[in-house]
């Protein structure tokens, strides 16, 4: 809970950061000659420039998902993605991701879903899953950059990314369930 509270908090401050860059690459635009030198408007301007490239903003709320396996339960603190915007987006431009973190995708309904990799720099698993939590198909380490669709083969109303290799070094497999309110409203 306390983790979960800490990510909403860190997301919260990397939007902050992202703002600040914004109002700075703003002012800059706005700043007379005389008041800032070149130099300091040129160092004002990469430090905004950092803050948007460095830091990307969370697609959306920040919550927790369990992965029951015949083994064990995991837990992963996840980014919702349930807008067409933060689907589109999805976990691009990321060069990192903590081991126990991801991003649920979460569709209105129910259909064939596919997803690339493009502006995606970290490889991926992704779990395919049904309404009932229910994963129908997994796809691992999905490649940073590919442009090959990777589909979901059946049906589903949401997909779970995590760290590329992370469902086999988990014992993650079909069938095994997935725990989050948004799916528990469709069994």
């Amino acid at each position: 809970m306390l983790a979960g509270r800490f990510r909403v908090l860190a997301s919260s401050i990397r939007l902050n950061l992202r703002y600040i860059g914004w109002v700075m690459i703003g002012w800059i635009c706005r700043i007379g000659a005389a008041e800032v030198n070149g130099l300091g408007k040129l160092f004002c301007l990469v430090a905004a420039l950092w803050s948007l490239w460095a830091m990307p903003a969370t697609a959306g709320p920040v919550d927790e998902v369990t992965v029951v396996t015949a083994q064990a339960r995991h837990r992963f603190q996840v980014e919702l993605a349930v807008t067409p915007e933060a689907r589109a987006e999805g976990l691009m431009h990321r060069r990192s991701l903590a081991a126990d973190a991801g991003m649920l995708f979460i569709f209105p309904e129910s259909a064939r879903q596919s997803f690339w990799m493009k502006n995606t720099l970290i490889p991926l698993d992704m779990l395919f899953i049904a309404g009932d939590g229910r994963i129908m198909h997994l796809h691992h380490n999905a490649q940073p950059h590919s442009l090959a669709p990777i589909g979901s083969k059946v049906d589903v109303t949401a997909v779970l990314e995590i760290n590329g290799g992370l469902a086999r070094r988990l014992g993650i497999h079909v069938g095994d369930l997935i725990l989050h309110p948004s799916l528990q409203r469709r069994r």
